[in-house]
């Protein structure tokens, strides 16, 4: 497996990961399907903040982050997102763009990074917890999607120590 940076190339792979997940559940809040040319500007975008792993030359996932919140006071703390193809679930991919996209930020200066997970996805809160994420908050029936109203739990890793301020 290589975890490595997306290129606009890989937007179509990326793609057909995220909208069977956009489509059929409630992972994410989205309805919207991606396009490709939509994923290669979010790429060039992000330069290196979105990461892909690749297994036998396929890509496989994906993780990026982006801004949590405007305004200067939060730009050391960044959301992030990361998605499998379902095959790729239990293989350690996950964890590997995880910790890649953690280098990443803390060499960009970010402090914390937030998960946003549905409170319909166990499997996902499971995940971020065994990676030293916290389960900070619980924002009750905030996404709406399929006719009814779902959990939003934020959980969040600090990456920087308080003695690491410049």
């Amino acid at each position: 497996m290589i975890v490595r940076a997306a290129r606009p190339t890989d937007a179509q792979a990326i793609c057909d990961i995220w909208n069977p997940i956009i489509r059929d559940t409630t992972v994410t809040f989205t309805d919207e399907a991606k396009t490709a040319p939509e994923i290669s500007e979010l790429i060039k975008l992000r330069a290196g903040a979105f990461l892909v792993a690749e297994h036998g030359g396929k890509v496989g996932g994906f993780a990026t982050y982006f801004a949590f919140r405007g305004g200067s006071g939060y730009l050391r703390s960044k959301e992030f997102s990361i998605n499998l193809a379902p095959e790729m679930r239990g293989q350690g991919m996950g964890r590997a763009l995880i910790n890649a996209l953690e280098a990443h930020a803390r060499e960009q200066g970010v402090h914390s990074l937030i998960g946003a997970v549905s409170g319909e996805n166990p499997a996902g809160q499971k995940f971020h917890h065994q990676l030293g994420y916290r389960h900070i908050a619980t924002l009750p029936e905030v996404g709406f999607k399929f006719g009814r109203y779902i959990d939003l739990i934020l959980m969040q890793k600090i990456l920087t120590s308080t003695d690491d301020i410049s």
